[in-house]
């Protein structure tokens, strides 16, 4: 296909991108494969360093006994629904910001970029707050006693005024990344755990004048590595590049922006915390197979995200190219971006699958000595893995769909992927074959909702393009 140039609409600009000289970080131009690499390696560094976080934490909370660990247990739902908004915000901003790069209106970009940040701040603050003030009966239906609710309010008593930082920080990278800059949001994520690490164990068991916190100090040190993450981030943001502004633009820009970025980012939440839900029931589901079943479906379920890191680092590095290219109308290279990318993570899953495995037998001994959960755990690594590479496509065909600013396609396809395919083809097999028809149903649904996902983005495309020749 033609070389396709953007139409005079308020969706793309009046002019080609080429007749303006390219920014630092455009998308733009150039190779569409080296600004790909350029983007996702950092971003794996950073991405890894973000899921040692609650690792780190639950680590060395561990320690502390059964009682505390089961406490920062009972915390999960909850943090993971906080994540998912910060992720979905931040999914939120990418699009807008990017969106009016492409169109090289830099005045609006930094106008948005100001609003977005502001705005992400006091929603997450609302939200939050609201939170905090019903901890007690929210853990308490969560079936939390009164002596686990003790320390759960040690540990979410810090928490919670903290995470409006995290949401804060999550939106200000995806600002930067907006941009074409996936390196200093990766450098800062990467510093952000190093330093709650260091600081989990000083702040725990203490150690000379510093006293002793115990569960409280994980929270202390989640919330140091926030305070000095965001605090660069906005200097960076703000005077180091002049980004945003310290102050806020007119109502009329404001109300915009925050319209947009809450369009595309509330939806985004949405479709992640779809996850949990899944996960919840699959677990639900395994529990009917005993024990062994429910502790080596949780083993693989923490493998997932390190054996399709580079799928989850692609999700956000993704996105800014195709918002760019979106605002500036070039859906040929958001064509061949997406194709480029599928391609890619279908082979590097292919091969991530192979050395799985083979390593199989000496990763499920990393996580157990039963036999029963060894061969459950090897089973589960010889099956769902392999359908990998079909779960990248969906991933990132949803990431597009966010970055394209259609977010309630992606959210729908969200609930169409656990809700009709996943779960449901799961029980079946479960049904019909036991824990390896489990296994192999999850994989059946994933084939066939990739499939739907990338037809979903070719109608997109499709749709798009024929607005562009509309308007000629």
């Amino acid at each position: 296909m033609e070389k396709l140039t953007p139409m005079p609409s308020d969706r793309h600009p009046q002019k080609a991108p080429q007749e303006k000289p390219a920014a630092k970080h455009s998308l733009t131009e150039g190779s569409i494969k080296d600004a790909l690499i350029r983007m996702t390696i950092p971003m794996i560094l950073g991405m890894f360093m973000m899921f040692t976080f609650s690792l780190v934490d639950t680590f060395f909370v561990s320690l502390l006994g059964t009682q505390s660990l089961t406490a920062i247990s009972f915390t999960f739902p909850v943090t993971f629904t906080i994540m998912s908004l910060a992720i979905g915000l931040g999914v939120g901003a990418s699009a807008v910001v990017a969106k009016y790069l492409g169109r090289e209106d830099r005045e609006r970009a930094k106008e948005s970029s100001t609003v977005i940040n502001y705005v992400a701040l006091l929603f997450a603050a609302a939200l939050i707050a609201g939170c905090w003030f019903f901890m007690t009966p929210l853990f308490t239906l969560m079936g939390a006693d009164a002596e686990l609710l003790q320390l759960i309010r040690q540990y979410m008593g810090v928490w919670f005024p903290g995470s409006v930082l995290l949401v804060g920080l999550m939106t200000a990278n995806s600002i930067l990344r907006a941009h074409g800059d996936s390196k200093t949001p990766s450098l800062i994520m990467a510093g952000s755990g190093l330093i709650n690490a260091l600081l989990d164990p000083l702040l725990i068991f203490g150690y000379g004048p510093v006293p002793a916190m115990g569960i409280a100090g994980a929270a202390y040190a989640t919330l140091a590595a926030w305070v000095l993450g965001y605090g660069y981030l906005f200097y960076h943001l703000a005077f180091r590049h002049e980004l945003i502004s310290t102050t806020l633009p007119s109502w009329k820009i404001m109300s915009s922006s925050a319209r947009e970025m809450l369009r595309i980012g509330l939806p985004a939440a949405g479709a992640n915390m779809m996850t949990p839900l899944a996960m919840g029931t699959m677990t639900a589901i395994a529990a009917g197979f005993g024990t062994s079943v429910v502790a080596a479906f949780g083993v693989g379920a923490r493998l997932e995200p390190i054996a399709t890191l580079l799928v989850l680092a692609m999700s956000s590095t993704l996105p800014p190219l195709i918002s760019q290219n979106y605002g500036a109308g070039r859906l040929d290279r958001i064509r061949e971006a997406y194709a480029m990318s599928l391609r890619f993570i279908v082979i590097w899953q292919l091969l991530i699958y192979l050395f799985l495995i083979l390593a199989a037998p000496w990763i499920a001994r990393l996580f157990s000595s039963d036999p029963e959960v060894l061969e459950v755990i090897e089973l589960f690594i010889w099956i769902l893995p392999i359908g990998y590479g079909m779960q990248g496509i969906i991933i990132l065909s949803n990431s597009s769909l966010n970055a394209m600013h259609r977010p309630m396609s992606a959210l729908y396809l969200s609930i169409a992927r656990f809700f009709v395919f996943y779960v449901p083809l799961a029980y079946v097999g479960s049904r019909l074959y036991g824990i390896s028809g489990f296994f192999a149903g999850a994989v059946c649904a994933n084939v066939l909702m990739a499939g739907v996902s990338a037809l979903t983005v070719k109608r997109a495309l499709i749709s798009e393009m024929s607005q562009l020749d509309s308007a000629e």
